[in-house]
């Protein structure tokens, strides 16, 4: 389910999600009714915690007939609540799915809607002795419980596996998971010391370290947008078990630019009308401005050793939210976890569009078949069926990528690409951008970075996050003062990309902090034509500056994201990071150019420019700097890129 997207205003209205928490809980429908036997039932688990859950069987499941559990964990709601009524749709995440016929589970993670305890946000893994064995039977205790008086997300679900092979009849003994966003942490969650009948996972842009990719922040700098609206939601209060929650602030800006501005430092939204201290994971987030133990404890990459279960990782070139969290979960699975079924799967996709019945355009992108289509009935559809129910079989590459410049699916290997070579471009004077490494010295762009005119992140007065930032044309602050640009010339070959981006910059600055945005953008030539038909219809497309990949780094982490440093004023600094990976060929003819800007606003707060914790900061810490982005022999500012060479 999408984690922070349409949350404005209380709104969850939009949200892509194959579980029933958008649903009416007196909605009807026939199929599901005449197929499935619906079950609410509270799971304990090995500390007495009860779980809700609901559990949809199949009609026809019989001694003769047993079906697999396919399961998603969730704290938006497993509902609609209540045996009588059944969701509109599904009951599983997808039409074929729900006709090939899976027992499905659905379940409130803890502290959440009808389930007990205490909610706790991305829950601290235990380490691997403490979650291993089995949970105890009734009127025993095991050794399991004895050694750890903790329980996390991968305990909770292996308690729930247990719970539902013994309770559940004429089921066949094997059970897969599934989620997306945050039920994709909780499907990677279950990954570590799984049970032994969990055969097939399949975390979807799952949340996954928030303080270096994911939701939260990114490389340190804190995402103002997106947290202020998942705060609101998920810190809203909780008496008792209840089914639906209120907002700790109503608003629904006109300009959400202009809020933010006008709301200055982060610590007024500790004053009324705002969150008034209210709270928690909101201060949370501002008292931890370091990678400290906090976050650390949240990593799930780390607890990702010696995965047994078949995994299939999802995520989209276009997701404004967890792109960092797909691809880093499939990396971690792959270094830590030799022998397992490991797979990649990376498509044109918003968050969680691959789930939309048809995703054959994007704002003004046409992809000229339906994508989603594509890999449900050729990646993920088999994928269950093959590990489940032992049908067909599931034979995908190790990454089965999309080519964001092709329109076209490509296989390889591995991931990134073991043919992609590094290669280097330079930032020139005169705002060029070549092969050639720059000569001369003291060779620099000088300009002011003012946090009072941040630069937009989006064109255009927008109430909410606009999902297409990620692939907008960038004309509307290529002309900004404080924002650099370089190009090289039109390409002479297909150019493909594939894999991450690294930035090589040297810097210096009057401060003692700030960020750095790169921008890695497809230039269209000159002779494009307006179209007449199809989503660009109308749209001036000639010199069109659409966005490939961008990415921020809070400067004080360059060395250290546990250990900030200032920036010596005037001194010339590395700055260096890496953007997501990309799958893009900047065809023949196009130009590629590269964007180098200071604030992002307001999807990342800003920066004072000024060495300290930001959520501490006042109003007179917000100052002007004048930056210097070095290219010359003795500095030569660059990007290196993955290419693929034919």
């Amino acid at each position: 389910m999408i984690r922070f997207a349409a949350l404005f205003g209380g709104l969850l209205s939009g949200l892509v999600s194959f579980s029933a928490v958008a649903q009416s809980p007196n909605a009807d429908s026939l199929f599901v009714r005449q197929n499935y036997t619906k079950l609410d039932r509270q799971i304990t688990m090995r500390d007495g915690t009860k779980l809700y859950t609901l559990i949809y069987v199949p009609t026809d499941a019989g001694a003769s007939n047993r079906y697999p559990i396919l399961m998603e964990r969730t704290p938006y709601s497993a509902g609609p609540y209540g045996e009588a009524n059944y969701p509109k749709r599904g009951p599983g995440p997808g039409r074929a799915l729900s006709q090939e016929k899976y027992i499905f589970v659905y379940q409130d993670v803890r502290g959440r809607y009808m389930s007990e305890g205490q909610f706790e946000e991305m829950t601290p893994g235990l380490n691997q002795a403490s979650r291993t064995g089995q949970p105890p039977m009734k009127g025993k205790k095991s050794a399991a419980l004895k050694s750890t008086t903790g329980t996390d997300e991968s305990t909770d679900t292996y308690d729930t596996i247990e719970w539902l092979l013994k309770n559940i009849p004429n089921n066949n003994g094997r059970v897969g998971m599934m989620g997306i966003s945050y039920p994709g942490f909780y499907a990677s969650a279950a990954l570590p010391s799984a049970h032994p009948a969990l055969k097939a996972v399949s975390p979807q842009a799952p949340v996954t370290d928030e303080f270096m990719g994911d939701d939260a922040r990114h490389n340190g700098a804190f995402f103002l947008l997106d947290n202020f609206s998942f705060t609101n939601y998920f810190d809203s209060p909780r008496k008792g078990l209840v089914e639906n929650y209120n907002l700790l602030f109503n608003w629904r800006p006109k300009d959400a630019y202009q809020f933010f501005l006008d709301l200055g430092p982060l610590k007024n939204t500790n004053k009324a009308p705002y969150f008034n201290n209210r709270s928690k994971i909101w201060n949370e987030y501002l008292e931890h401005d370091t990678y400290d133990a906090y976050w650390q404890s949240r990593n799930i990459r780390t607890h990702l050793k010696d995965v047994k279960p078949a995994t299939l990782v999802v995520g989209g070139w276009f997701d404004a939210e967890d792109l960092f969290g797909a691809l880093r979960t499939y990396e971690a699975i792959e270094k830590q976890s030799s022998g397992n079924s490991n797979k990649l799967v990376m498509g044109p996709w918003t968050h969680g569009a691959w789930s939309r019945e048809d995703w054959s355009q994007f704002g003004p992108l046409s992809f000229g078949q339906n994508t989603a289509k594509y890999y449900r009935d050729n990646l993920e559809n088999k994928f269950f069926a093959f590990y489940l129910k032992g049908k067909g079989e599931f034979d995908a590459p190790e990454a089965s990528v999309f080519d964001t410049g092709t329109n076209t699916w490509q296989a390889f290997d591995a991931w990134p690409p073991k043919a992609a070579q590094p290669e280097a471009m330079y930032l020139q004077p005169a705002g060029r951008l070549s092969t050639t490494k720059p000569a001369g010295n003291k060779s620099f762009e000088e300009y002011v970075s003012d946090p009072q005119k941040p630069v937009p992140y989006t064109d255009g007065v927008q109430s909410r996050r606009n999902n297409q930032y990620m692939i907008e044309d960038q004309r509307f602050v290529a002309n900004r003062p404080d924002v650099v640009v370089f190009e090289t010339e039109p390409l002479l070959q297909d150019m493909t990309v594939a894999g991450p981006v690294d930035v090589r910059l040297f810097a210096s600055t009057t401060g003692t902090d700030a960020d750095f945005i790169v921008k890695i953008i497809d230039v269209l030539p000159d002779t494009v034509a307006t179209p007449t038909e199809g989503p660009a219809k109308g749209m001036t497309l000639a010199r069109y500056q659409r966005l490939v990949r961008a990415e921020v780094l809070r400067g004080k982490f360059r060395n250290s994201f546990s250990q900030p440093e200032p920036f010596k004023p005037g001194e010339v600094t590395p700055v260096n990071f890496q953007l997501p990976d990309v799958m893009h060929t900047f065809k023949k003819g196009h130009k590629l150019m590269v964007q180098v800007q200071h604030s992002w606003f307001p999807l990342v707060d800003r920066n004072p420019q000024t060495f300290l914790n930001i959520g501490n900061a006042e109003a007179a810490d917000y100052k002007k700097a004048t930056i210097k982005l070095h290219h010359d022999g003795e500095h030569p500012s660059r990007i290196e890129l993955p290419v693929l060479r034919k």
